[in-house]
């Protein structure tokens, strides 16, 4: 990939891309990159890839979180909703055999989930304290989040059967 950009790039649009490159490789092999390397299958058939569940993981602490967590997966620095460099980094990240990790498809996919699944930890501490145990905050995260995977799924791969993605 280095040699690509080098061809491609001269002087500080080289340095430039070479962070990035190298700030990109630093992540896949952090602890969160792992983690995402490692749900990645169960994530997969929603359309998502290991970045995707990487701000997932994120989001359980605050589904606002998601987007922040996407700033720093795609090396962009601090991340908004407004921000032209993750947006651009996302519209052009593509898998191995040049299809791209964003589609229409994917982001209804990932609303779905997101409408769906508890991602929220003072939800589960509220649910927690009013009552008294773990067995329910539990349930509902395993019922919420199994639920919205399924939801996810058809979504996913019923858009895809239909040609949508």
């Amino acid at each position: 990939r280095a040699a690509e950009l080098q061809k491609t790039l001269s002087g500080e649009e080289l340095a430039e891309s070479l962070a990035q490159l190298d700030s990109s490789m630093q992540m896949r092999h952090s602890f969160a990159g792992r983690l995402g390397h490692v749900i990645e299958p169960v994530i997969h058939p929603l359309g998502f890839d290991w970045k995707i569940g990487v701000g997932l993981i994120g989001a359980f602490a605050a589904r606002e979180v998601f987007v922040a967590t996407m700033g720093v997966v795609y090396s962009v620095g601090e991340a908004e909703e407004e921000t032209q460099g993750l947006r651009e980094a996302m519209m052009n990240d593509t898998y191995p055999d040049g299809s791209p990790v964003w589609t229409p498809l994917v982001a209804v996919s990932l609303l779905v989930f997101f409408a769906i699944a508890m991602q929220c930890m003072a939800t589960l501490a509220v649910v927690y304290r009013e009552t008294g145990g773990w067995k329910w905050p539990l349930i509902q995260l395993g019922y919420l989040s199994g639920l919205a995977w399924l939801l996810s799924f058809i979504v996913y791969q019923g858009g895809k059967a239909l040609g949508w993605g």
